[in-house]
């Protein structure tokens, strides 16, 4: 299978391939420490990785168009730390908002980002309500896998509050990367004070700021300790169904009432 790379065709082949209900498929990641044992591209690997899959597997039948992932995005939770590259929210939306009226060029009227960072997700949000506002995209925010502060799940033994560097990003990391994960250096760092609280909490109905460091020297929210290559295969199979499943009702979605 090959990837449908919109970068690969020319300007005059893009006007021709694409038509309203094609799908451009962005993926967001983020260049962000993630403990000793993991490098600063997780979630942009992660991101692109995924999104490759799923426009090779699923893209003909889809119409999806793969574009260049965007790798520095809103990281200031790990800003304390070397090897993080962040922009600011303010500088982000602009960002997205000028790729939304590029792609106004096209012949496309369907944009979906591919979400591989945590704190992309509420611009992100608020960019695609932005772009339909502006520019009449049919806009979209597709999370591989959810992170537990997302309404996700994470692994007993986490407390349900892995979200960064731990069991499940390790894994996956060891499975689509593994020469990029040391193992000798991944810990067990999970906030179990926050067990103590109902409603503030990941996931809980009660939001907080918080920077990694908060919860630990190495900024790991998580126990990496515990991942394996076979868990990261499982969980790469479970998010291509997903992704597979997802476009298939970004490419047909349409909210107004049938006539």
């Amino acid at each position: 299978m090959t990837v449908r790379l919109l970068t690969e065709l020319t300007a005059p082949a893009i006007a021709d391939a694409l038509g309203p209900d094609s799908v451009l498929v962005l993926p967001t990641g983020a260049i962000e420490q993630h403990g000793p044992h993991l490098p600063v591209a997780t979630d942009l690997i992660t991101a692109q990785s995924m999104a490759e899959r799923a426009v090779a597997e699923f893209g003909e039948e889809l119409d999806l168009w793969l574009l260049p992932p965007l790798a520095y995005t809103k990281s200031n939770e790990h800003h304390w730390s070397c090897g993080t590259f962040w922009l600011s929210a303010q500088t982000l939306m602009s960002v997205l908002h000028d790729l939304g009226s590029s792609i106004t060029k096209t012949p496309a009227r369907r944009l979906a980002f591919v979400n591989g960072h945590g704190g992309n997700s509420a611009l992100l949000q608020v960019a695609a309500r932005d772009l339909r506002i502006a520019h009449g995209l049919r806009t979209f925010t597709l999370h591989p896998s959810l992170p537990a502060d997302h309404g996700g799940q994470s692994p007993e033994g986490e407390l349900g509050l892995g979200i960064h560097g731990g069991h499940e990003e390790t894994s996956l990391m060891l499975h689509l990367r593994p020469e990029l994960v040391d193992m000798d250096k991944a810990q067990r760092w999970v906030p179990e004070q926050l067990t103590e609280y109902r409603h503030v909490r990941f996931g809980g109905s009660v939001s907080f700021g918080w920077t990694s460091d908060d919860f630990g020297p190495d900024g790991v929210i998580g126990d990496a300790s515990t991942a394996t290559a076979e868990h990261g295969k499982e969980k790469a199979e479970a998010m291509l169904t997903y992704l597979g499943e997802a476009f298939a009702e970004v490419a047909r979605f349409d909210p107004g009432p049938r006539r």
